[in-house]
């Protein structure tokens, strides 16, 4: 059964196949066997070790941070990140037509466009220029647009990792939010009072209205429809805001680049940015240490704490 085919084998049959039937050169055979053992590493740490269980799900997180890199290795490069999807998509095609699962998650997916060069930071004022921007009436989807990016500089957290959040995950009263970023990898961040009475807003006057519409659940972002926010329609969020303020460039990872430059520029400490970011390891506790929420607030261009 396809159950039983675990990622492992179905894998080391995927490049027997590569090797014996399609003659594939040693060097990219080497490069895919590469790709898939660091895909099979992720899975793993979902608890996904059957071929059949993976969702595209799985397949487009696990691109999205080859191009955004994490603590322990740099991004990829497109091209890079392109001959890793290759990898993938064969590898799921191949096992939906050995009968090894039942259906190919990779289907519709491909590598993630970036830019070719490190994403460009704007300036303080262009962030003040992109968050006046929203929409600034007082309907449900101004008031998540608006909590929203406020969030996404306030903390510097990733699109999806914001709309991976849940309402639980963020503590008004403190001032901070809890992120999930990859690998299982946890870490509280600070808010600062603009992101923290721009959430509250939505909490009390917005999100009980989509939640009408739909079963979003503990989602902290909802949809039009009441389902949670997805990444893209974060990005859309992002698009809109950056065409009504007229800045070209902003790109998903603009904000999160933004919140980096900004404390550095302000004398923030490079080992405070890299825990603030998920690039040192999470927290893995329940409540901020001082140092950090003062540093913080030292450095955040709008903190207000």
């Amino acid at each position: 059964m396809a159950a039983e085919v675990t990622l492992h084998t179905a894998v080391h049959g995927y490049l027997t196949h590569l090797a014996a039937e399609r003659g594939l050169a040693a060097n990219t055979l080497r490069s895919y066997r590469h790709d898939l053992s660091r895909y099979v590493h992720m899975l793993d740490a979902r608890g996904r070790h059957a071929i059949s269980e993976v969702t595209e799900a799985d397949v487009l997180d696990f691109l999205a941070t080859l191009r955004e890199g994490g603590p322990d290795r740099p991004p990829l490069s497109a091209r890079s990140t392109a001959r890793a999807a290759a990898a993938i998509r064969g590898l799921h095609r191949f096992a939906a037509q050995r009968g090894l699962a039942p259906a190919d998650p990779a289907a519709g997916v491909r590598a993630p466009a970036a830019p070719r060069h490190a994403p460009r930071a704007i300036s303080v004022a262009e962030v003040e220029r992109l968050l006046a921007a929203v929409a600034s009436d007082d309907a449900p989807r101004g008031l998540r647009d608006r909590a929203l990016l406020e969030l996404l500089y306030a903390s510097g957290t990733r699109i999806s990792e914001a709309v991976g959040l849940d309402v639980g995950d963020v503590d008004l009263g403190v001032g901070s939010v809890r992120v999930a970023g990859p690998g299982g990898r946890v870490r509280l961040v600070p808010l600062g009072a603009p992101a923290r009475g721009a959430v509250r807003d939505y909490l009390r006057h917005a999100r009980p209205r989509l939640a009408r519409d739909g079963a979003g659940g503990p989602a902290l972002f909802l949809n039009a429809r009441g389902g949670r926010l997805s990444r893209q329609g974060a990005w859309m969020v992002l698009r809109a805001a950056a065409e009504r303020a007229r800045l070209a460039g902003v790109s998903p990872h603009t904000l999160r680049h933004s919140f980096a430059a900004h404390l550095l520029d302000a004398g923030a400490d490079v080992r405070l940015v890299r825990r603030l970011l998920g690039h040192a390891g999470g927290t893995e506790c329940d409540r901020l240490p001082c140092e950090v929420r003062d540093a913080y607030a030292e450095a955040h261009p709008r903190a207000g704490i």
